[in-house]
């Protein structure tokens, strides 16, 4: 069954044009995700290799071409007032004092980001040098803000041991000021606490105070446990 025809279209989230939709001449006819991270180099004397140290997760891009005709049915107008409905939307927003975040759609497939750069190229003209075709080469950078990066994914890992502190702002939250929910936070559960007191010595979990220190340990070592006690009491 055919599936009907959808139009790639780019919408503005935020600033004076808040909620306008720009639409594509031509869906393209390919477009391309770039991923990557950032690492540190440490050189270290005697090895052939530097040691590699994460440092931070990499912006994702996305980059294609849009064809634009105003020849064949469009009166052989200038191209150029059209392509300049997306070439605008690299300009300062006068309200957010930067080029506003914007949504492209294109089916299932959405990608919320700013436009990093536009390369603008004609490639047809008419008798007196009006521009009636022209092809975008646009790229676009992933924007996300601070809330939307801490909330998904989220950051705390189940799997490795750590160290927080109860009551402590990171990555402008607070951390959890209680055991139980310090568990719900890390597994998924609040039922781990007791875990996580009998790992730090912990006999009344109600003596904790903001700025004390918890060693979390991996959520596996509950799990092991609680696979050989269930084994021991079959």
């Amino acid at each position: 069954m055919t599936k009907p025809l959808v139009k790639a279209m780019i919408k503005v989230l935020e600033g004076r044009n808040k909620d306008a939709e720009v639409e594509v001449h031509f869906n393209p006819t390919e477009y391309s995700v770039e991923y990557g991270a950032n690492y540190q180099e440490t050189p270290v004397p005697g090895l052939s290799n530097p040691i590699l140290q994460f440092v931070n997760g990499a912006a994702q891009g996305l980059s294609m071409e849009l064809l634009f005709d105003t020849y064949t049915d469009g009166n052989s107008a200038d191209v150029s007032e059209v392509t300049r409905r997306f070439t605008d939307l690299i300009g300062i927003d006068a309200d957010t004092h930067a080029p506003p975040r914007v949504e492209f759609t294109w089916g299932v497939f959405s990608f919320r980001a700013v436009i990093e750069k536009i390369s603008q190229r004609f490639t047809m003209f008419v008798g007196d040098g009006t521009p009636v075709r022209a092809t975008l080469s646009v790229t676009f950078k992933q924007y996300r803000t601070v809330a939307e990066q801490l909330e998904d994914p989220r950051r705390n890992s189940a799997d490795k041991t750590k160290h927080r502190v109860l009551g402590k702002v990171e990555g402008f939250r607070p951390t959890p000021k209680t055991l139980w929910q310090l568990s719900a936070e890390e597994y998924g559960e609040p039922r781990f606490w007791r875990q996580i007191a009998r790992a730090n010595g912990i006999e009344d979990p109600r003596t904790l105070r903001p700025g004390d220190a918890v060693l979390v340990p991996p959520l596996e070592d509950f799990a092991t446990r609680e696979t050989l006690s269930g084994r021991r009491n079959a």
